[in-house]
C-alpha cells in the first residue's frame, strides 16, 4: 500500500490524446522515478474536446474521452500493481454550460425555478429587466440578438426520439418550456395545413389537454411527451409546420413567431459582450460556459460527489485535489462535509489526502480547514525563488524598469488600476449584483433608507479596489478576529480616498460585510439579504483579485518575470535566509504535509526558465548594458505610425526576458519557437488590457508585435542580435541550470509534499498555458532514467544542457526520501548557521526525525563561482563553513563542514547523517 501522506506526486495532464490507458503506460516509469502518487487534472465527464478538464459536465460518471470507467479500471489496476497512489483534481465550484451536454443545466433551460437543480446554480433570477418572469441571461450570441433571429441561425427544432423541442443556435441546445407546447403544436398544425387530417386533429388534441396545464407538473410532462413521440405521422407534420417559426430577414411573421416564443423561455438570449454588465449567474472569473455551483447545498453536494464517495469506499482514491476553494460560499463548511465523506466511506479515521488551491498573497496565514493538509504549494514556490534572487541585483533592476516604464517600480499602483479595469468591463455583472443587494439591504430600514444606490455603489468599489487579498472566509456566524480586521482595515483605507459627506456610509458598509447589521439591539435588517450580501462578497473578491493581479498587473510590470507567478509579488525585494529559515520553520509546525510546487499547469513560466529570468538578478549590470544594445539594433523592426509603436518599450523589455527563459541552447530558433513566442506574446499583450484585449482587440498592434518577433528572431534581418542574444543566454542558461538545481532541491527537502509536474524531470522552459500543457515524450524519459541507475555525474556535468543531469538528480533526491521517509515527511526543520566570506551564497538546515537525519546545503547566487561567466563551477573556492554541531556525518569529524567538500562540484547537496547519540549512520553519505 502506498503511503496515507505521499512522499511525492506527479502531476498528469488528461486529455482525450493522453488518456486512462496512456496514464497507466506511465506508472512504472513514475515508480521507478520514486513517485509514491499519481495526481492527475480532472477525470468526471467534461466538455467534448476538453484540453483541461475544468468543464466538468457531469460528476456522475468518467470522461469517456479518458476512456469512461473502464479506462479508470484499467488504470486503477495499474497503479495498484505497483504500489502507488491515486489523487485527482475534483471541481465543487462550477461546471461547464451552455451547448448540449450538461443534463443539470439544460432541465434549468427548460423548467426555469421549479427544476430541481435550479438550488444547484446561483442565479439572481429576477435580475433580468423588462421582463413579467425571472430568467437567466444566455451570453452565446456572436452577433446582436435581432441580427441572428433575422439571419436564421436560431432554429426551432424537434426531436422525434424524445418528443421534444428545442430552439438551436449552433451547437448550444435550448429546450423549450413545456407548457408552451400547445400553442408550439397548434401553430406548426395550422402552417402545415394539418388540421383535418387524422394525425392532425390528434395533435390538436393533446395540445387543447395540454394548454390547459398553466404550468404543467414535471411529472405529466414525460407522459405528454411520449405520446406526442408515438403519435404517428407526427413527426413528418412537425418537421414541415416547423416553418412557421423559421426566421428570416425577408420572414418577418416568422420571426416574429420565433421571437415571441424565445421570450416565454425561462432563459433571454443575448450577445456574449452582454455577459459583462447582465450576466446574472455566478461564473467562474469571467468566462461565460462556466456556471458556479451552490455546493453549500445538501443535495448538490450530495449529488456531485457520489462517484468520489465510492471511490474512496473502493480504495481506489487516496486523495484529491480540490480547485477554485475560494469560489465556495463557504470552505469551511464544504470541508467539514467532505472530511465526513470521506470518514464514511472509508469506515474508519485514517488519513485521506487533501490538499486545496488556494492562493495567500504576501504575509497571509492559511486558515485551518477541517480535514485539509494544506495547499497546492503556490507560495512555497514563491518562497523558493525570492530566496535564490540577489536582493541587490533588485535593487538596480527597479532603476532599469523605471527608466523603461517611466513609473515607480511599485505594484499597488497597477494592480488598482487593474482593478478599475475588471470593474468597469469584466466583472461589472457580478460586482451590480452585489451593490442591488446592498441598496435593498439599506432601503430596508428607515435609519439607512437615505443611502443612495450610486454612494453605495462608489464605497463598495473603493472597498474593492483596496482589499488586499482574495478572500475573507466568513460563515453564517460572526466573522473571525482576522476577518474583522482585515476588513476594519479595508475600510480605513477606503474611507481616506471619500471626498464626499460620509454621514455613516461606510460604518454602515462595514456592519453590512461583518454581518454586524443582525447583532441584537441593532435597527432590523433582512437577515437572509445580509448573509447573501456578506457571503457574496467573499465570492467575488477572488476572482477580482485573480483577474487584476495575475491577469492583467502580472502582465504589466516586468521588473522581473521570474516573481511574477500565481501568488507571487513581482516587486519582492528577496528573501534572506534568516527570514526563509523562519517561514519554514512555520511550515514544518503548522502545514507539514500541503504540497511544495515549482510548475503546475497554472503557472506562468516553466520552473526552470523561472530558474533562468531569476538569474538575471545576479548580473543586472551585464543585463541592462545588453537591454539597451538590443534595442538600438531592434529599432528598425519596431511598427510606429503616429502613436502606435508596437510592441511598446515595456513589452519589448518583457520579450527579452521570455527570449532568455525560453530559448533552447541545443536547437536553434526555429519556426516552431517563433510560433511559441508570437502566441505567448498575443496572450500576455492581451491578458494585460494596455494596447490591446480580448474584449477589444487592438489588430494593428497585434500585427505589429507578431511582425517585430518574426523579424528580430530571423537571422537574416537580425543576426547581430541573434548572436549577441545567444552569447547572454548562454551566460544565463549556466546560471539559470544551477538555480534550477538548487530550486529542485530545495522542493524536495524542504517540509511538504515535493509535487513534480509532467515533463519537469528535463528542462523545463515553457511558457504559460496552452504551451505548458504540451504532449510530453514518456518513452525517452523512461529509457534516460534506465541508463542513469548508476549515474556519472561528472560525465552529466559536462553534458548538462541536455537535462539528463537533472532528471538523475530528481531521482536521487526521490530515492534519499523513499529511504528516509520520517526525515522528510515528519520531520523537524533546523537552520544550520554557515560562516565565511561566502556564507550568503548557501541555504543549509537539517531534516530530523528520530534517528535519523539528513543534511541539506543549497548554494544560491552562483554568478561570482562560474568562471568567464561560461563554465561549471567547482565550488572549491568557496569561503564557507556549515556549523554542524550535534550532528555525525558520515565521512567527516568534526562540526565545521567546508561547503566546497559539502558541494564538491555540485550546487546541492543532501547528506544523510544521525544527531549526535545515535546508535549508527543512517547508510554511508550520499552526494552528486
Amino acid at each position: 500500500m502506498p503511503p496515507a501522506i505521499p512522499l511525492a506526486t506527479y502531476r498528469l495532464q488528461l486529455t482525450a490524446d493522453f488518456d486512462f490507458d496512456k496514464a497507466a503506460a506511465v506508472v512504472p516509469y513514475l515508480k521507478a522515478l520514486g513517485i509514491t502518487h499519481l495526481y492527475t487534472s480532472p477525470v468526471m465527464k467534461a466538455r467534448k474536446g476538453s484540453t483541461h478538464g475544468y468543464d466538468t459536465v457531469d460528476h456522475s460518471q468518467f470522461n469517456p474521452e479518458l476512456g469512461g470507467e473502464a479506462g479508470f479500471a484499467r488504470l486503477s489496476e495499474a497503479l495498484t500493481r505497483h504500489d502507488l497512489g491515486l489523487i485527482i483534481d475534483f471541481v465543487p465550484n462550477h461546471v461547464g454550460v451552455h451547448f448540449a451536454d450538461n443534463p443539470w443545466w439544460l432541465d434549468v433551460l427548460e423548467w426555469g425555478q421549479a427544476s430541481p437543480h435550479a438550488v444547484s446554480f446561483d442565479i439572481d433570477w429576477d435580475q433580468l429587466a423588462f421582463r413579467a418572469r425571472g430568467g437567466v441571461l444566455l451570453p452565446i450570441l456572436g452577433a446582436s440578438y435581432g441580427e441572428a433571429l433575422e439571419s436564421g441561425d436560431i432554429e426551432l427544432r424537434y426531436d422525434p426520439n424524445e418528443g421534444s423541442f428545442s430552439a438551436w443556435y449552433f451547437e448550444h441546445r435550448l429546450p423549450i418550456a413545456p407548457e408552451r407546447y400547445g400553442e408550439v403544436l397548434r401553430i406548426i398544425v395550422k402552417d402545415a395545413d394539418a388540421a383535418e387530417t387524422e394525425t392532425g386533429k390528434r395533435l390538436l388534441s393533446l395540445a387543447a389537454r395540454y394548454t390547459g396545464l398553466r404550468r404543467p407538473n414535471r411529472k405529466e410532462a414525460p407522459g405528454f411527451k411520449a405520446e406526442l413521440r408515438e403519435i404517428a405521422g407526427s413527426a413528418d407534420i412537425i418537421g414541415r409546420g416547423l416553418g412557421a417559426y423559421r426566421a428570416a430577414k425577408d420572414r418577418p411573421a416568422q420571426t416574429l413567431a420565433l421571437h415571441h416564443l424565445l421570450e416565454r423561455q425561462h432563459y433571454k438570449l443575448g450577445h456574449w459582450r452582454l455577459a459583462s454588465s447582465d450576466i446574472n449567474y455566478r461564473r467562474f472569473f469571467d468566462v461565460n460556459g462556466l456556471a458556479g455551483m451552490r455546493v453549500e447545498d445538501p443535495g448538490t453536494f450530495a449529488a456531485t460527489h457520489r462517484l468520489v464517495k465510492q471511490l474512496i469506499a473502493d480504495g481506489k482514491l487516496q486523495g484529491i485535489r480540490l480547485d477554485h476553494i475560494d469560489g465556495l460560499r463557504d470552505p469551511a463548511q464544504y470541508c467539514q462535509r467532505l472530511r465526513r465523506l470521506v470518514r464514511d466511506a472509508q469506515g474508519t479515521t485514517k488519513p485521506f489526502y487533501t490538499v486545496i488551491e488556494k492562493i495567500l498573497c504576501e504575509h497571509e496565514r492559511l486558515p485551518h480547514f477541517a480535514g485539509v493538509q494544506g495547499t497546492t504549494g503556490y507560495e512555497w514556490m514563491n518562497a523558493i525563488t525570492h530566496v535564490l534572487v540577489d536582493a541587490k541585483g533588485l535593487e538596480a533592476m527597479d532603476e532599469t524598469w523605471r527608466q523603461i516604464s517611466n513609473r515607480p517600480p511599485r505594484l499597488a499602483p497597477y494592480v488598482k488600476d487593474a482593478k478599475r479595469r475588471v470593474l468597469e468591463t469584466l466583472l461589472t455583472s457580478e460586482f451590480t449584483v452585489l451593490t442591488r443587494l446592498l441598496a435593498r439591504i439599506a432601503n430596508g430600514h428607515y435609519s439607512t433608507r437615505d443611502f443612495s444606490a450610486d454612494s453605495l455603489r462608489q464605497a463598495l468599489e473603493l472597498y474593492v479596489l483596496h482589499f488586499p487579498v482574495y478572500r475573507t472566509y466568513l460563515t453564517t456566524g460572526a466573522p473571525t478576529a482576522n476577518d474583522r480586521k482585515l476588513i476594519d482595515n479595508t475600510i480605513e483605507h477606503a474611507r481616506r480616498e471619500w471626498f464626499a459627506a460620509d454621514e455613516g456610509i461606510f460604518d454602515f458598509l462595514r456592519d453590512a460585510l461583518t454581518m454586524d447589521l443582525l447583532k441584537p439591539g441593532r435597527p432590523p435588517h433582512s437577515a437572509p439579504r445580509v448573509r447573501r450580501f456578506a457571503l457574496k462578497v467573499q465570492q467575488f473578491t477572488g476572482p477580482m483579485m485573480a483577474k487584476s493581479l495575475e491577469d492583467t498587473a502580472f502582465y504589466q510590470f516586468h521588473r522581473l518575470l521570474a516573481l511574477n507567478e500565481v501568488g507571487g509579488d513581482p516587486a519582492s525585494k528577496g528573501l534572506t535566509i534568516p527570514a526563509f529559515h523562519d517561514t519554514m520553520q512555520a511550515r514544518a509546525r503548522e502545514w507539514p504535509q500541503g504540497m511544495t510546487a515549482t510548475a503546475t499547469h497554472d503557472t506562468k513560466r516553466g520552473e526552470d526558465a523561472r530558474a533562468r529570468i531569476a538569474a538575471l538578478s545576479e548580473i543586472p549590470g551585464e543585463w541592462t548594458s545588453a537591454v539597451a544594445r538590443w534595442k538600438v539594433l531592434n529599432a528598425p523592426h519596431l511598427a510606429l505610425d503616429g502613436n502606435l509603436r508596437a510592441p511598446s518599450a515595456t513589452f519589448e523589455y518583457m520579450l527579452y526576458q521570455t527570449l532568455l527563459g525560453a530559448c533552447s541552447l541545443q536547437e536553434p530558433a526555429d519556426a516552431g519557437f517563433v510560433a511559441r513566442i508570437q502566441a505567448y506574446a498575443l496572450k500576455a499583450a492581451r491578458e494585460g488590457k494596455e494596447e490591446t484585449s480580448w474584449l477589444n482587440p487592438h489588430e494593428a498592434y497585434e500585427n505589429g508585435v507578431k511582425s517585430f518577433i518574426a523579424k528580430i528572431l530571423d537571422p537574416a534581418q537580425s543576426g547581430e542580435f541573434l548572436e549577441a542574444l545567444n552569447t547572454l543566454a548562454r551566460r544565463v542558461a549556466l546560471l539559470g541550470a544551477l538555480n534550477a538545481l538548487s530550486q529542485l532541491t530545495l522542493k524536495a527537502t524542504l517540509p511538504g509534499v515535493p509535487d513534480f509536474y509532467q515533463g519537469t524531470e528535463f528542462w523545463d522552459l515553457s511558457l504559460v498555458d496552452p504551451d505548458n500543457r504540451r504532449p510530453v515524450d514518456f518513452s525517452a524519459r523512461h529509457v534516460a532514467l534506465g541508463r542513469l541507475e548508476n549515474p556519472d555525474w561528472n560525465h552529466l556535468i559536462k553534458s548538462w544542457p541536455d537535462g539528463q543531469l537533472k532528471l538523475a538528480w530528481t531521482r536521487h533526491l526521490l530515492k534519499l526520501r523513499n529511504e528516509l521517509p520520517d526525515v522528510f515527511a515528519r520531520g523537524d526543520y533546523q537552520p544550520l548557521q554557515v560562516r565565511g566570506a561566502h556564507a550568503d551564497h548557501v541555504v543549509a538546515f537539517a531534516r530530523r526525525h528520530g534517528r535519523a537525519a539528513a543534511i541539506v546545503a543549497v548554494g544560491r547566487h552562483f554568478a561570482p563561482f562560474t568562471q568567464a561567466g561560461r563554465e561549471w563551477p567547482a565550488f572549491d573556492g568557496a569561503d564557507a563553513t556549515i556549523d554542524v554541531t550535534g550532528y555525525s556525518v558520515p565521512g567527516f569529524a568534526g562540526n565545521d563542514l567546508p561547503l566546497a567538500q559539502a558541494l564538491r562540484g555540485f550546487p546541492a547537496s543532501v547528506i544523510p547523517a544521525r544527531p549526535a547519540g545515535a546508535a549508527k549512520p543512517v547508510r554511508q553519505r550520499t552526494r552528486a
